[in-house]
């Protein structure tokens, strides 16, 4: 397996599971209700404003990868749509989950030149930096959740 599909393989397993750290996106936000995704814990961002944050810059990032332009700003990473019921929660999964996929398998596209260039600018480092580097956003923030998740579940108000 070459680098650049170790590195698709590696967003794909922090989403999906099968990493080392044996934890997931998708396992962890699994049983976690709409209500409780939006429920506020002191000044701790929500569940699904995390959600919708880690998949900000997937959507940035695939937008490239694609041959857009990167037109992503991080005061609005998030700016997540109200999440009003059921449906709204599920819809925003399924989206986070949809784009990651096609995330990776434009990843697993790339020709492994491409990890030593200028991710659009030289002031974004590298192909290689960006990608590793929504690899450990993605865990950062999902070890967020799980502490968040943890607190809700105890009624936590504040920390």
């Amino acid at each position: 397996m070459n680098l650049v599909q170790q590195i698709a393989k590696h967003l794909q397993e922090v989403h999906f599971g099968g990493n080392w750290t044996s934890v997931n996106l998708k396992n962890v936000l699994s049983d976690i209700e709409w209500e409780q995704a939006i429920t506020p814990v002191d000044s701790l961002n929500t569940i699904a404003g995390l959600v919708y944050h880690i998949n900000y810059y997937v959507r940035a990032i695939r937008q490239v990868l694609e041959g857009g332009s990167l037109d992503s700003k991080d005061i609005y990473s998030f700016d997540l749509p109200p999440i009003c019921s059921r449906e709204d929660w599920e819809k925003l999964k399924a989206q986070t989950w949809s784009d990651v996929e096609k995330l990776t398998l434009l990843i697993e596209k790339m020709p492994g030149s491409k990890l030593e260039e200028n991710f659009v600018e030289e002031k974004y480092g590298t192909y290689y930096r960006n990608l590793h580097g929504l690899i450990e956003h993605t865990h950062y923030h999902l070890g967020q959740m799980m502490l968040i998740k943890k607190l809700i579940r105890k009624g936590a108000k504040s920390v």
